[in-house]
């Protein structure tokens, strides 16, 4: 990472008339590239993975203690999580009970 000597914004490539300098955004100033640069990424931890179940697969979720409405009582529940409103809100919270199979959801 090369940072603006200006104002100490992170430079970014920027190709002008056929050659690539730094840009800086912030103040708008071109360096020359001084040393090869190299752009790459990667992924280390391929452990990180989202398990998708569809409803065939109901005894694969994971379970908790919660409160069954239903039942008025401190359950084994199944759950799972399913972003339902909009991305900036945090996803549904779904429980069934293993007991009286009461599906309900909590939007905390």
């Amino acid at each position: 990472m090369k940072f603006c000597e200006i104002c100490n914004n992170l430079l970014v490539i920027k190709s002008l008339e056929e050659k690539k300098y730094l840009f800086c955004k912030r103040c708008n100033k071109n360096f020359p590239i001084g040393e090869n640069i190299l752009i790459s990424s990667s992924f280390k931890d391929k452990n990180n993975e989202i398990k998708i179940i569809d409803e065939n697969e109901e005894s694969q979720f994971p379970t908790t203690n919660v409160l069954c409405p239903q039942c008025n009582e401190l359950v084994e529940a199944q759950w799972w999580m399913q972003q339902t409103r909009s991305a900036d809100e945090p996803p549904t919270r779904f429980y069934q009970c293993k007991k009286c199979k009461y599906r309900w959801r909590d939007y905390s």
